[in-house]
């Protein structure tokens, strides 16, 4: 791969084409640039065979540009939803599963010998409940609300769900040392709406989820399963009520309460805390509390709450948790309550898939190796550095204009882009799984000692140098990162790829596409909470006051827009949830526009196929965010998701004047803005 592929190629007399009765007119002119290798997409990376040229792209620019694939593509039978990300995640898993397959067969691969156990469930059926037994014993054992807390931290170490998550997390007003957080949890559905909300929908999946509990302790051979169920039920309703809103909590100022452990004791005493901390294995004075009158609220209701109710819970989360190491009865039924009724998954995934999943999450960074040394060649890194160089001078140019922030800011916000880590590929640094004991034949044994092994490697990060190599996701994962305490941006090897990023695609594409990308993740760290961090990645404020005013009113008119659509019948887009993602989408493109249009070094865009430098851009940016969704994960997204469903996220171009340039978008059109009632931000 050539990195050259990146920089725009030359071409004399780009000429805009023309919008008639909706579609886009395909310009025949005498001399056409194309990519100087075929890529893998189409003929200049872009699939024409995708779009609907009988909507006008300014009615709806997502289905001009995906209609047709969107009407063709079924979603998968083991998916909930299916689009550019999901090819990308089954061609990663599938690449993983040849690597895995090949060390199957060496008897001393740690990766190998956890790959094939986990597949191997013929063992474990005949196994039944017996590996779980002790741990289910332990919580019957639960004698006086005075043992609870230690009993939670068991938990916790285990990877099962309790009423309380608490972990070491970076200060994030003091981001070089480390510090251990608290915030409420409790809910078994997705999100407090489930519980709390009158949509029959949502009623529907609330009642089912009871009959799950209900099933769940039937299989495990308890008794009076539907009185249970219903009471842990009602607990639940209980904490949702006292739990914050996502809203609420994306907030970085409102979610950092530092309080001693006495004081949380008095602040919330129905959880003995101190019992909790010291149980967990981490000396500490102080925490940060996440949400402190869901803490309390939880708090006292744990202290209402009978025995009984708190031990089925911690019996349900288990056989949840570890339902895919359990007899078979158990696996069905975790599926079919969180994979279909909840996301419509009418199958579930091969148990090749979920063995992949399975092993690359408990010995990631061994697994990562294998992988990055076969598929993410030197030049991907190096044609994907000088992209972010790219974006990045573009963001420091558009901040030069702004005309909402103060001198002495702009001072800082160059200062802070000077300081990004951008991290591409893979970590510098890879993890010894030597402490975790892999034992062939032994899946429950061994998904209970990886838990525990990330619990224990989480909890020995207390007072040692930050981790700044850490990522937080695999190179195999299709997906990227910024991460506001560390003023890193994250790009794992697996996105690196079409329709995201190809070097022998048109330069457009790729700006339109990965380009957009990055400048999504770096943007991220100016969104509304990402802001509030600075060079050093502390969380204080370091804009003026006027400066943050006249953000927030940018702000506002942006989630004003995002409110108003709506993607299922009475389900709107959550505008303040969904902030971040759709402010981070505006700039990101912005700015990777402008480095499109830097890179074409003042010379004009080709015309390729018909198709101007700009219109490529943004067919490049629709592309990747092709999805078809099922009912129930929209409906699952639009409550707990802080991203917009991938059409409306396309459709943040309305914004963007160049995009009027291109496609001739007007007045009367389903998405024409004004111009001054374009978002204007970044």
């Amino acid at each position: 791969m050539k990195t050259s592929h990146l920089l725009a190629l030359a071409s004399a007399g780009a000429l805009a084409a023309a919008v008639t009765g909706g579609a886009i007119a395909r310009q025949a002119v005498g001399h056409h640039t194309v990519p100087a290798a075929r890529p893998q997409i189409g003929t200049f990376g872009f699939d024409e065979t995708g779009m609907d040229r009988t909507v006008a792209p300014g009615d709806d620019f997502y289905a001009f540009a995906n209609g047709t694939w969107a009407k063709n593509t079924p979603i998968p039978a083991d998916k909930s939803n299916f689009g550019a990300f999901e090819v990308l995640q089954d061609l990663s898993d599938q690449r993983t599963r040849g690597l895995l397959d090949a060390a199957a067969k060496n008897p001393a691969s740690k990766i190998g010998r956890s790959y094939a156990t986990y597949l191997d469930t013929a063992a474990i059926e005949r196994k039944g409940l017996a590996p779980i037994k002790s741990w289910l014993g332990r919580i019957e054992g639960l004698g006086s609300l005075g043992a609870y807390p230690a009993l939670l931290v068991e938990a916790s170490r285990a990877g099962v769900g309790t009423p309380f998550g608490s972990g070491v997390t970076q200060d994030s007003k003091n981001p070089d040392v480390y510090t251990v957080g608290l915030r409420q949890s409790g809910l078994g559905l997705p999100d407090r709406d489930y519980y709390l909300s009158a949509d029959p929908k949502l009623a529907e999946a609330k009642a089912a989820y009871r009959a799950h509990i209900a099933k769940m302790l039937t299989l495990a051979g308890e008794s009076d399963a539907e009185a249970r169920a219903t009471a842990l039920v009602d607990f639940e309703t209980a904490i949702a009520k006292v739990s914050w809103t996502r809203i609420e909590s994306r907030d970085a100022d409102k979610t950092y309460n530092r309080m001693t452990i006495a004081d949380l004791n008095r602040t919330a005493p129905g959880f003995d805390f101190a019992a909790y901390f010291k149980a967990s294995g981490t000396p500490v004075d102080s925490i940060v509390v996440g949400q402190p009158s869901a803490i309390t609220g939880i708090s006292a209701l744990i202290a209402a709450t009978p025995l009984r109710v708190l031990k089925d819970q911690l019996i349900v989360r288990s056989l949840d948790s570890y339902a895919d190491v359990l007899p078979k009865a158990f696996d069905a039924e975790q599926f079919h309550f969180f994979g279909t009724v909840l996301s419509g998954t009418p199958q579930q995934q091969p148990r090749w898939k979920r063995a992949v999943q399975f092993t690359s999450g408990a010995l990631t960074d061994d697994v990562s190796k294998v992988y990055v040394a076969r598929y993410f060649p030197p030049a991907t890194k190096a044609a994907a550095d000088l992209l972010v160089k790219n974006i990045i001078a573009a963001m420091n140019a558009r901040i030069d204009k702004l005309d909402w922030m103060a001198p002495e800011t702009k001072v800082k916000a160059h200062a802070k882009l000077a300081a990004f880590t951008p991290r591409i590929g893979y970590p510098s640094h890879w993890r010894d799984y030597a402490a975790l004991n892999v034992v062939a034949g032994d899946a429950f044994g061994n998904e209970l000692r990886a838990n525990q092994w990330g619990y224990d490697d989480n909890r020995a990060k207390l007072g040692k140098p930050i981790y700044r190599w850490e990522w937080g996701m695999t190179p195999m994962t299709v997906n990227a990162q910024a991460n506001p305490t560390l003023v890193a941006i994250t790009f794992p090897a697996a996105i690196l790829q079409p329709p995201f990023f190809d070097p022998k695609a048109d330069p457009a594409i790729n700006y339109g596409g990965i380009g957009a990308v990055i400048g999504h993740e770096m943007s991220h760290h100016f969104d509304d909470q990402g802001a509030k961090f600075d060079l050093h990645g502390k969380l204080t404020q370091w804009w003026t006051n006027e400066d943050v005013a006249k953000f927030k009113k940018l702000s506002g008119d942006l989630v004003a827009e995002y409110d108003k659509y709506e993607p299922l019948p009475g389900m709107h887009v959550k505008g303040a949830l969904t902030l971040g993602e759709n402010s981070a989408d505006l700039a990101g493109l912005n700015a990777s526009y402008d480095a499109y249009h830097r890179s074409l070094g003042g010379r004009p865009a080709p015309v390729i196929a018909g198709y101007t430098g700009d219109q490529r851009f943004y067919l490049g940016w629709a592309q990747v965010w092709r999805r078809n969704y099922r009912e129930a994960n929209l409906r699952n997204r639009l409550l707990t998701d802080p991203h917009s469903p991938s059409e409306q996220r396309t459709w943040i171009v309305r914004n963007m004047d160049h995009w009027y340039e291109a496609f001739g978008a007007k007045p009367g059109q389903k998405l024409y803005l004004k111009p001054e009632d374009r978002v204007r931000i970044w």
